[in-house]
């Protein structure tokens, strides 16, 4: 089963939070153990799976990647958005986690984040589920 969700993004860089829309998708396919897929098609954004009971987690996380990867830095490519690209590939554009009784699998204080890198854009993040 394949779902796609669109993810509006207002900043340059920004962690989304998509945990409960992830979740929702789950329920309506009724898929009670199994496995949910999440992947990226996008070449400046990316997916992780963090803390989501503090939101300065991910501003640290990103406080880091622009440290590590600057915005200017003498890059080749043309667009002016290679530092995006960059963080894309050390982040990853997938995930995959279990479904149990019909929710993820997730600990805690654990999240779905979508990482843009590019924005302000609106984004896709499909969502297969068996």
């Amino acid at each position: 089963m394949l779902k796609e969700i669109n993810v509006k993004t207002n900043a340059k860089n920004q962690f989304i939070d998509i945990t409960r829309d992830v979740q929702k998708e789950i329920q309506i396919s009724g898929i009670s153990d199994g496995l949910c897929f999440l992947f990226v098609p996008h070449t400046t954004a990316a997916i992780t799976i963090n803390e989501n009971a503090d939101i300065s987690v991910s501003k640290d996380i990103i406080n880091f990647l622009n440290k590590l990867v600057p915005f200017d830095d003498n890059y080749l490519h043309l667009e002016g958005n290679s530092s995006a690209h960059i963080k894309s590939v050390l982040i990853g554009c997938s995930e995959t986690i279990a479904i149990n009784f019909n929710k993820l699998v997730l600990g805690t204080w654990q999240g779905i984040f979508f990482c843009e890198f590019d924005g302000p854009r609106t984004r896709k993040v499909q969502i297969h589920i068996t």
